[in-house]
């Protein structure tokens, strides 16, 4: 019998919205992705059915190896990003980016103005996935502390700074893509 490989046999993931069947591999995922939050299984079930529409998966050989949190953040015309988490089975792909301008091409972020997220100073990842899709759309790129390390972490977390990223129109956005 042959060895299963741990090399994908196709490398074109497939990308969609998550049910609430995926949440157990989402689970697993974002723990495979240090340093992500470990939510509860509950909270990825809870996100992969309530916020499918600004949540997305991507799926390879039938594998979850790439997952997007995300809502709209309310009365602010903004997609708010929580959590990218690619799996290592499918790194060097450009595959954050992609879910990304998928995401933020559904009717449901058609109102959002700009994507928003927080990362930390040393989350180099997350600065190069996020200024690489600010490049990719034209998109202009800020950062301010806003979860701060001793007024809301009580110094247990480091500061979190709010990325905002400006969206273009629809149009400008299928050039991107």
């Amino acid at each position: 019998m042959p060895m299963k490989s741990d090399k994908p046999r196709t490398r074109t993931p497939r990308l969609r919205k998550p049910e609430a069947t995926d949440g157990a591999a989402i689970w697993e995922l974002v723990k495979e992705c240090k340093p992500l939050d470990e939510n509860s299984m509950y909270c990825n079930l809870v996100q992969a059915e309530h916020f499918r529409d600004t949540c997305i998966v991507a799926e390879l050989d039938g594998d979850i190896v790439g997952w997007i949190s995300g809502h709209m953040i309310p009365d602010q015309n903004a997609l708010f990003v929580w959590q990218v988490a690619v799996s290592s089975k499918a790194r060097g792909m450009g595959l954050g980016k992609k879910m990304l301008l998928d995401l933020v091409e559904r009717d449901a972020c058609d109102d959002a103005m700009h994507l928003k997220t927080t990362i930390t100073r040393d989350n180099d990842a997350s600065w190069a996935l996020f200024r690489g899709f600010a490049r990719a759309i034209g998109g202009k790129l800020t950062d301010e502390p806003h979860f701060e390390r001793d007024v809301h972490f009580e110094g247990r977390h480091d500061t979190e700074f709010m990325v905002s990223i400006t969206l273009p129109v629809a149009e400008d956005l299928d050039r991107a893509a």
